[in-house]
């Protein structure tokens, strides 16, 4: 009979070494501090090495990473990554104490912890610190999130992937303890913070609440991010931060001058945003792997992925402008596409449309996204119809770099706009095909409406693209500004652009500058300016310059990655000069730290120890890629015999694993289910050639029935009966949508009234007097119908309006229509 290892102890039944993790954010404006530390205590007889894979915010600056044992601190350096693996692989093999921080090779939001060395008995705090810019939602909360959920990625058939067994454990039995507490301060009043977590009451520390704290509450589980939503009273301003340079560092280089981050906020002439195109090619990507079968909530308690998708399908089509083309693509281990090239919108192929979307299930296998994107540019561009890409993913994948500079190379021809579903989507994937796409980024985690923040999008789609866009600096005399961010490519009305650069020379004491930035918007030449004083800001420490950095590093990065296979190595010279001068991590780079001061050498063979990773109770069984064969285990639980995974894994690391005194290759490992959160990292146990309690992950093979059919949402039954044309037909089933008979409205059709008038009256007084807290998500199927109305040169509107308003219950004004 096969022996189970699962719950509070490795493999080799022995006890986990983390204890605790404490994390404390400080935010000031739009810019988060995070401090984490976690402490680890070796309770066996022998001593190990502890390893931990994490997820991080992809746009996170990590600027300090250290270690204390006993009374002993050992700050990490930054050195080029192969120096560092070396030192590392020395000092554990001289008997030294050893630490290294090091971001994944494919993906810059995943990253590994080693503590090495650690003797019988000893403890070792570790420190862990990282920056980062907080991202607008459409209401204009800030969004703060604490990755918890590191999703297995796919590995793409074909692609080079070595995995290593990991055992997963319920979250409920985390052995370690987080602590979590947020300080917030801004020149404007905090009004509300909110989070998907159990939160204490928010805290309020002076009078004009300008600054506020809150914690986390106790017994907190690790089954979802730890999000934060941050709300000023004021809407967000234009606005500038200098740093003064580091005084250490050598003047003229990037931490010796001042910094400068702009964040500007443009605004629009309100002419231009009140109209939308009826032009465009719209084509949506939808990801059917077998995740995307996973509740959309916490535990279970709200629908799954594909459903939440399925609906937000019909909005969007039911929103599209009449004259434009679009086409559907699905993908998972294949894909498929509903038209065999983008076809003009019509009431036709909208119904042919959604008949497919209804069927679509989330049973295509993996997740490989490079094929349908490479058939979507391989189609040409219909002339005068500008494409817009909209990808709706939960970020699975392994290939992100690749994925995301297929897009860059694109991204003239598209614009695309991403969308991460669920906990553990990775921001690297969302943001980063958004941000080479020139579109934008929106997460649903939780329990978040999609629909919402997909109409959005679409309505920032629709706009007239921003073009022309340039940065014009007027300094004083003597001062200058190099330009760190790569330019500006796409502009949103409401959504923020942040901007830094390097200042050098010197300004008179209460001088100003001021930037401003010019493009064109349908034609018609705009500009903003902002004046800003270039007076150092107090106590922001080094955060600008870090930022600075991290945004200067991407870029080469990307340049670097698109340079891949030539032999001039200048730019990963650049990358690897400046992360080390600036202490900001690398993909070329990572932090090391070896306790020199440690006396004698620590004897003995050297064990791994892997912290057990907590699961995502989000996904019920069955799904396409979980199955049990344990009795007395939860679903997704299985035990098996040195199997191996197949089709998922992490991102590789590259380092060599030692284990027992023996070397062996480490080059991935596979994870499913929750693992803790971004700066705490939450980490994988493994097993060595012994029975042990995985997940059975599957890239193919199983086929899940269709989901079980629900009560539709109101609005969705009242809006999936609309017209192409933007109408609505008087019958049976707009009534009981309405929850009326067609006699009711039959009977209450005013003399001077055609019907098809009428019934669109009805939708339209319904939708506002009944469906107001969902405007967001009917505004442009709306404001279809109005223009219907207008073409219709229909009689009588007001005594219609009058009669919807009496048979309703309502009282929405004509004007209020927009008639």
């Amino acid at each position: 009979m096969e022996r189970c290892c699962c719950g509070l102890i490795t493999p080799e039944k022995q006890a986990v070494p983390l204890q605790s993790v404490d994390v404390q954010v400080d935010v000031k404006d739009h810019v988060a501090t995070v401090v984490s530390t976690l402490l680890y205590k070796n309770k066996e007889e022998k001593p190990i090495e502890a390893v931990f894979v994490f997820p991080m915010p992809s746009e996170a600056a990590v600027c300090h990473f250290s270690a204390k044992v006993g009374e002993t601190l050992i700050v990490a350096e930054v050195k080029e990554k192969k120096q560092a693996r070396e030192e590392y692989d020395d000092a554990l093999s001289s008997g030294q104490q050893a630490f290294l921080l090091e971001e994944s090779d494919q993906s810059p939001d995943i990253f590994s912890m080693s503590v090495g060395s650690l003797p019988p008995g000893e403890s070792a705090s570790i420190r862990l610190e990282y920056v980062t810019e907080l991202d607008v939602q459409a209401d204009e909360a800030l969004r703060f999130c604490l990755p918890a959920v590191l999703n297995p990625r796919y590995q793409p058939a074909g692609t080079e992937s070595s995995s290593v067994k990991v055992t997963s454990i319920p979250s409920s039995l985390v052995p370690y303890d987080l602590t979590f507490s947020a300080r917030v301060e801004s020149p404007r009043p905090v009004s509300k913070i909110e989070s998907i977590c159990t939160m204490d009451p928010v805290e309020y520390l002076n009078q004009d609440q300008t600054k506020a704290s809150v914690k986390l509450a106790a017994g907190h589980k690790f089954d979802r991010d730890v999000e934060l939503l941050i709300y000023y009273k004021d809407s967000h301003q234009p606005s500038a931060v200098v740093e003064a340079g580091q005084a250490s560092a050598k003047p003229g280089s990037l931490m010796g001058d001042p910094a400068l981050m702009l964040s500007l906020y443009p605004e629009f002439p309100k002419d231009n945003m009140s109209s939308v195109s009826s032009s465009g090619e719209f084509v949506f990507l939808l990801d059917r792997s077998g995740s995307m079968d996973c509740s959309m909530g916490h535990r279970g308690e709200s629908g799954s992925r594909i459903a939440s998708a399925r609906d937000t399908l019909l909005l969007l089509l039911k929103s599209l402008p009449m004259g434009c083309y679009f086409n559907i693509y699905s993908f998972g281990s294949t894909f498929e596409q509903v038209f065999s090239e983008s076809v003009e919108y019509s009431q036709k192929t909208m119904e042919e449309a959604l008949k497919k979307v209804e069927k679509m299930e989330a049973n295509l296998g993996g997740t490989e996204i490079l094929a349908p994107l490479k058939r979507i540019y391989s189609q040409g561009c219909i002339p005068n119809q500008p494409r817009q890409l909209f990808v709706f993913t939960d970020g699975e994948v392994g290939n992100t770099k690749e994925v995301i500079n297929l897009v860059k190379s694109n991204a003239g021809s598209h614009r695309c706009f991403s969308f991460g579903i669920g906990e553990g989507a990775s921001s690297a994937l969302i943001k980063g095909l958004a941000k080479e796409g020139g579109g934008h980024a929106q997460f649903i985690t939780g329990n978040d409406r999609m629909q919402p923040k997909v109409i959005q999008s679409l309505r920032f789609a629709m706009q007239p693209a921003v073009v022309d866009i340039s940065v014009k600096w007027d300094l004083p005399k003597g001062v200058s500004a190099s330009v760190l961010s790569p330019p500006l490519t796409s502009i949103f009305q409401g959504q923020r652009s942040l901007l830094y650069a390097q200042l050098t020379g010197q300004s008179k004491e209460g001088a100003e500058g001021c930037v401003t930035v010019k493009y064109s918007l349908a034609g018609r030449p705009t500009e903003n300016k902002l004046n800003f004083s270039l007076k150092p800001a107090e106590d922001t420490g080094l955060t600008v310059h870090r930022l600075a950095a991290r945004s200067l590093i991407r870029s080469l990065e990307q340049e670097q990655e698109g340079a891949r296979g030539q032999k001039d190595d200048t730019v990963k010279k650049k990358i690897i000069d400046l992360s080390v001068q600036s202490g900001v991590s690398s993909s070329f780079t990572a932090f090391i730290a070896v306790n020199k001061t440690s006396g004698e050498a620590i004897q003995g063979p050297l064990l791994r120890r892997d912290v057990p990773l907590p699961m995502m109770m989000g996904c019920s069984a069955p799904m396409p890629f979980a199955r049990m064969s344990c009795p007395d285990m939860m679903p997704m639980m299985a035990c098996a015999q040195n199997k191996q995974k197949k089709g998922f894994s992490l991102p590789k690391f590259g380092r060599k694993k030692r284990s027992s005194g023996s070397p062996g290759s480490f080059d991935a490992l596979p994870v499913v289910g929750s693992s803790g959160f971004a700066a705490p990292p939450m980490a994988l146990s493994m097993c060595e050639d012994i029975d042990f309690c995985e997940v059975l992950v599957q890239d193919e093979g199983f086929d899940l029935p269709p989901s079980p059919k629900v009560q539709r949402d109101p609005l969705l039954q009242v809006v999936s009966l609309q017209k192409a044309s933007g109408c609505w037909e008087l019958e049976p089933a707009l009534a009981q949508a309405l929850s009326k008979t067609s006699q009711d409205l039959e009977s209450k059709l005013p003399a001077m009234a055609k019907k098809e008038v009428w019934a669109t009256i009805l939708a339209l007084v319904w939708l506002h007097g009944l469906k107001a807290d969902a405007k967001d998500e009917w505004e442009l199927l709306v404001m279809k119908a109005v223009t219907w109305l207008r073409s219709q040169n229909a009689q009588g509107l007001s005594e219609c309006v009058e009669a919807a308003n009496a048979l309703l219950g309502c009282t929405v004004q004509k004007d209020a229509l927009g008639l």
